[in-house]
Formats: C-alpha cells, sequence, structure tokens
C-alpha cells in the first residue's frame, strides 16, 4: 500500500533561482521551496520514526523536510518536481527493513584461519637471529 502525502499539508514557498538565466532570473520566482513538517503530518508513526532517524541534510533538526526545486523555468513544474521528490523520499522509508541475522564463521573458514596464522607465525619466527649449535 503507497503512502499519499495530502497536499494540505506542504507548504510550497516561491523564490528566485540561482544560477544562469539572463535577466529574467532576476525579476522571475520560478524556483520552489517545498516544506513539510514531519511531525504534524498525517503519515503513520513508524515512518516518521524512520524519516526522521534518516541521516538526510533536508530535515532539519525540528523534523521538517525542506526541498529545493528549480530545474525547470515552470514554477508549476518546480512544484511538481519538489513534490516527486518528496514522495520519493517517503517512499524510500516505507517499507520495513529486514532484521539482520547474525551468522557464525563456518569451521573449514576458521581452520583457514589459523593455518594462515601458523604460517605467518614460523615465517617471522624464521627472521630472528640465528642461532648456531654451540
Amino acid at each position: 500500500m503507497p503512502i499519499t502525502i495530502d497536499p494540505a499539508e506542504v507548504e510550497f514557498t516561491a523564490i528566485r533561482a540561482q544560477g544562469a538565466g539572463g535577466q529574467n532570473v532576476n525579476k522571475v520566482s520560478n524556483a520552489v521551496h517545498l516544506r513539510f513538517a514531519v511531525h504534524a503530518s498525517s503519515l503513520p508513526e513508524p515512518v516518521k520514526e524512520r524519516l526522521l532517524a534518516l541521516s538526510d541534510q533536508r530535515i532539519t533538526t525540528e523534523g521538517v523536510v525542506v526541498i529545493k526545486a528549480q530545474t525547470s523555468r515552470s514554477l508549476e513544474q518546480n512544484k511538481a518536481e519538489a513534490v516527486e521528490r518528496l514522495q520519493a523520499l517517503v517512499d524510500s522509508v516505507a517499507t520495513v527493513p529486514k532484521a539482520r541475522k547474525a551468522t557464525k564463521p563456518t569451521y573449514s573458514s576458521k581452520q583457514r584461519r589459523l593455518e594462515g596464522k601458523a604460517t605467518r607465525s614460523t615465517v617471522k619466527q624464521l627472521r630472528g637471529r640465528v642461532r648456531g649449535s654451540e
């Protein structure tokens, strides 16, 4: 079951885009800041916890996801792109991660390790001072 984001919980702010664009870039606000408050959202609690646990620079310490979209020259296309990126972020934490099972090394791998240690030990002993029979 895919998790959908309520459009009422998303806040958009139009800002001026960075980079090249000629004189148009100075007078038109086409870039978009999307703000999504995770704590106040209608997402399920486990999804909220996993989303806030991400070490993503787009998530502030207050639990607000901030996404900036400015690739297009259209405000509507930038809004759509920002919503898609937010949806992808939520979808990435929607599935429960599989629990890791601890494994033991096999008997033969233990034997190989010990044989290698013994070989290195003899090599290092042979590097020592030569003792004559006196």
